[in-house]
């Protein structure tokens, strides 16, 4: 085996850095611009959706809806909204939302988690309109989600609050017909059908929009109202596609990842960030970055098993696959129409031996000139490690922070790098 390796150099990316400072007050402040007191009457139920994404101080946006609520007069519980998430089971999805910290104690209020489903009606394209069973005997629903790129799909409109009424709430019986109806007509048309129906027949209240930075940060916090969630989610993605973090040069040969996971993105690493989104293992023509080879190193605590986006890399840790429940990963892979996330990739003990495993497939490439970079999660990119290769134009890069000289790899004694980047 070729034992020489390219040296690498730690950079710092310069990303929009507009960020919320009181985000339990910016919260509270935009739900009192939609007058919720005139819907909510006191002593009404009112279910709030806490969903399966490890999105910047979630707990403290859903304390504070539920404390908006609570001011009303109004009883609030919490729903989690994760489609087939946390192995599809009413424990797994109370387990994900309470390692975010939602719990009943801090929140002071129920957490009802179930499967069942009520079906609300037939879509126009002739299936069943699912929604998850608690929040449909609420007297009114708030939904909350993050507005991001989709990792699959492409449209003026993607993952957000229609999402969160059409997956979220639809639970895992929900989840698996709306993905295979996406196969036979498009996303957007499928979002567009079902979230009609929700609007019209589950008594959504409003919706909590959350577009977080390039630094996993909130950066914007937006109540909407019901019949301005299509004209909003529209103009909330731009901004979002905007501050999505991204890598720093348009060409790799070998991505180094130190972990995936739900928490991470829906895809365990966003699609959006490597350049995957139309094809596990090669960017498209148009599509940037062009990553030749992945090698995920670990799955996330939080994502308990779930290594759905495996199947997008072409190398990894054995630790990963020994992290793994396959069972759970097939669930949410299968639900979601995507089953090559969950297959699996070559795996090596070390992270010698991946170098040099994956370093020969680069092409003619000697290995020390490989075009490398190395990151924790597609979540966190505003520093990370690059080759050598890089270096000079680096030095040419406005946007670019030079925080190293480069050096070797970091192999400890058994040919592992440091968990974290």
């Amino acid at each position: 085996m070729d034992s020489s390796y390219p040296r690498i150099f730690r950079v710092r990316q310069a990303f929009d850095a507009t960020r919320i400072e009181d985000v339990p007050g910016t919260t509270t402040a935009e739900l009192q611009k939609l007058g919720l007191g005139q819907t909510i009457q006191p002593g009404s139920s009112v279910a709030i959706t806490a969903g399966s994404r490890g999105i910047a101080n979630i707990k403290w946006i859903i304390k504070s809806i539920v404390d908006h609520v609570r001011s009303l007069g109004a009883i609030p519980f919490i729903v989690p909204a994760m489609g087939s998430h946390g192995g599809g089971t009413a424990e797994g999805q109370r387990g994900l939302i309470e390692g975010y910290g939602i719990t009943e104690e801090f929140l002071g209020c129920e957490i009802r988690s179930s499967m069942e489903t009520v079906i609300v009606c037939q879509a126009a394209e002739g299936f069943p309109v699912h929604f998850d069973r608690h929040a449909f005997g609420a007297d009114h629903v708030i939904v909350v989600g993050r507005i991001k790129p989709h990792t699959g799909f492409v449209g003026d409109i993607e993952s957000g609050l229609m999402k969160m009424m059409l997956i979220g709430l639809g639970k895992h019986s929900g989840a698996k017909i709306y993905h295979r109806a996406i196969m036979n007509y498009s996303f957007g048309q499928i979002l567009r059908s079902v979230a009609r129906e929700v609007l019209a027949k589950c008594r959504i209240a409003a919706g909590v929009a959350i577009v977080e930075n390039a630094f996993d940060e909130t950066a914007k916090i937006e109540a909407i109202a019901p019949q301005h969630f299509e004209d909003r989610e529209k103009e909330l993605l731009v901004l979002a596609k905007a501050w999505i973090p991204r890598l720093p040069f348009p060409v790799c040969d070998l991505l180094l990842v130190d972990q995936i996971g739900k928490n991470i993105s829906g895809a365990g690493m966003d699609t959006n960030v490597i350049g995957r989104k139309y094809n596990d293992h090669v960017a498209w023509e148009h599509e940037w970055p062009k990553v030749k080879r992945i090698a995920i190193r670990d799955l996330t605590e939080e994502t308990h098993g779930n290594g759905t986006g495996v199947g997008i890399s072409e190398f990894c840790r054995s630790r990963v696959i020994e992290k793994l429940d396959q069972k759970i990963t097939r669930i949410n892979c299968l639900t979601g129409g995507h089953p090559t996330a969950a297959m699996l990739p070559l795996d090596y003990s070390t992270d010698r031996e991946i170098l040099d495993a994956a370093l020969p497939t680069i092409g003619l490439t000697p290995p020390e000139n490989a075009k490398l970079m190395w990151i924790h999660n597609t979540l966190e990119v505003a520093e990370l490690e690059c080759s050598e290769v890089y270096y000079e134009e680096a030095q040419t890069r406005a946007d670019l922070t030079i925080l190293t000289e480069p050096r070797p790899l970091p192999f400890d004694e058994v040919g592992n790098l440091p968990d974290h980047v």
